[in-house]
């Protein structure tokens, strides 16, 4: 009988991907381990293998479609003798569908029945669904009577969501993770009050748009990177107690034994960066405050044995922080080559999603942009992340004489769940040591 070829889970996290590019087309005869599509993650874009050996079918999902389901089914393949005709109108197997769906999609016919009844529905029971809504200007919003009961019950005006269903129609999803806005006022002198105050609960952009009148803008459509970023950085800063510490660091002494280990490393064609070591000791400041190297895992931290670190990369249209494992045994140079292998294979998204995910610190560099310092934000469930500044010409007092010396300034964002203030003092201090005597990170 027909296969059914579906989103595949491309990582532990994924619930949904991009069908970005089929390599096959209808008609077209595949093995297994060829490879028959590209599909596009919030991080990466990785390319999908058949499982079984057939012909294929029925391409169910286009090249192009975002936001598909695990599991929902893309592609239908043919086992030898079987043709087109086989295949059923409604493929069956792991759709994707779940009760919820079968239930909207239940709903939808009956939806189309009700406009006659909802006109003398003035009070439905409270295991109906709310009749259809119309907008400001007496048109119907079309919805589904579950995303109308959800609605309903969290106070929310369907005119103000847009709907992600077949020709714009609201579903349950498109109510589920909305928030109710403020209730609109009679107050005539205060035209903008609606959209600045759906803009402050995160508004639609038909909303958002209100604010800005007649200004010219352009707009961006969000990728699966930028939407998972928003989602990720929100819950960080909304749920992660942070609190931070900042040490300045002279890199005099760095930066002359960095020179003379790239000199004897030019004929292997390693050139170490001050990130290489900046990565390398906050690997052995791990090490030695064991109590940091730890995650927040929700009911219990996991203090891990390994220095596992991520290091933020920016790429186009976002940022991904590729994990240097066990980096505390790695040798300069390695760790070197690594980070260079894994930040160009970043910018063209072709990390593996096991090369990207784990860690529990991470490294933000912005110096060689010129900032000086900021605040970097929490990776969850990470427990700290160091942002660190440019290296400057300042002066120092030295043996109670005024110096000069060259100072990079560093900021450690800690979860305070997870680190105290004086244990965070600690790390950040070793850290210290280790940059401003690099020769302690080769003993």
């Amino acid at each position: 009988m027909p296969i059914n070829i579906t989103m595949p889970a491309l990582s532990p996290t994924m619930e949904e991907g991009n069908l970005a590019k089929w390599l096959v087309k209808e008609g077209d005869t595949v093995s297994s381990g060829d490879i028959i599509a590209e599909i596009e993650t919030d991080k990466a874009t990785m390319e999908v293998e058949a499982v079984d050996e057939g012909t294929v079918g029925k391409i169910v999902v286009s090249e192009g479609t975002e936001g598909v389901k695990v599991n929902a089914v893309i592609a239908i393949l043919l086992e030898e003798g079987e043709e087109a005709s086989d295949i059923s109108d409604a493929p069956s197997g792991d759709t994707g569908s779940t009760a919820e769906n079968k239930e909207e999609a239940g709903e939808k016919q009956r939806e189309e029945e009700e406009p006659a009844a909802e006109a003398n529905d003035d009070a439905p029971s409270p295991a109906k669904a709310p009749a259809a809504p119309k907008n400001e200007e007496g048109e119907r919003i079309f919805s589904s009577p579950l995303a109308r009961r959800i609605a309903k019950e969290k106070g929310l005006d369907l005119a103000t969501l847009k709907g992600s269903g077949p020709h714009g129609r609201i579903v349950k999803a498109d109510v589920e993770n909305a928030k109710p806005v403020e209730a609109k006022r009679e107050d005539k002198a205060a035209p903008d009050a609606k959209p600045a105050a759906a803009l402050a609960s995160g508004a639609n952009a038909d909303q958002v748009r209100k604010l800005y009148g007649d200004r010219e803008f352009e707009e961006v459509a969000l990728d699966g990177m930028r939407k998972t970023i928003a989602a990720r950085l929100t819950e960080a800063k909304q749920t992660i107690p942070h609190f931070y510490l900042r040490r300045d660091i002279e890199l005099d002494a760095l930066l002359k034994f960095r020179a003379k280990l790239n000199k004897g490393l030019e004929t292997k064609g390693v050139k170490l960066s001050v990130n290489d070591f900046v990565i390398k000791a906050c690997a052995l400041a791990l090490q030695d405050i064991p109590d940091c190297n730890a995650a927040w895992a929700g009911d219990r931290v996991l203090k891990f044995k390994a220095s596992d670190v991520a290091v933020a990369v920016a790429i186009d249209g976002g940022l991904i922080t590729p994990v240097i494992r066990d980096a505390e045994v790695k040798t300069m140079s390695a760790l070197s080559t690594q980070m260079k292998d894994m930040a160009a294979r970043a910018k063209t998204r072709k990390l593996a999603p096991t090369e990207y995910q784990g860690g529990s610190f991470a490294v933000s560099n912005l110096g060689m942009l010129g900032i000086e310092n900021f605040d970097a934000v929490i990776n969850p469930p990470h427990g700290a992340i160091l942002a660190v500044g440019a290296g400057l010409k300042k002066p120092v007092v030295k043996d109670d004489k005024m110096a000069i010396a060259t100072v990079m300034s560093v900021t450690l964002s800690v979860d305070h769940r997870v680190i105290d203030g004086a244990l965070g003092a600690q790390l950040l201090a070793a850290i210290k040591s280790y940059l401003e005597e690099p020769i302690s990170m080769l003993v």
